[in-house]
């Protein structure tokens, strides 16, 4: 019995609880949310969605590069290779 009475009275003060809260909100004039963004925030969104639409590859020097690989004519120095290798190597340490 009485673990019954304590359920109804927590009922009932959860649902007067619920109802002072609304009509203060609505008194102080705060049942409305706003968000303004700054213009920092506005130029960031544009330059994201330039970036989202770009290409991930740039077809032109892939292309180049893909043709001269086919007529044997693209030549790797392997100095410079050695060189960016180690370079690599060296910034990894």
């Amino acid at each position: 019995m009485r673990i019954e009475a304590y359920n109804q009275v927590a009922q009932l003060y959860q649902t007067s609880n619920t109802k002072n809260v609304t009509q203060t909100a609505k008194t102080n004039g705060m049942g409305r949310d706003e968000v303004q963004i700054s213009s920092t925030g506005r130029d960031y969104h544009v330059a994201k969605a330039a970036v989202s639409e770009a290409a991930d590859v740039r077809e032109d020097l892939v292309a180049d590069i893909k043709a001269r690989i086919k007529d044997g004519t693209y030549d790797v120095s392997t100095d410079d290779f050695a060189e960016k290798l180690l370079s690599q190597y060296g910034s990894i340490l």
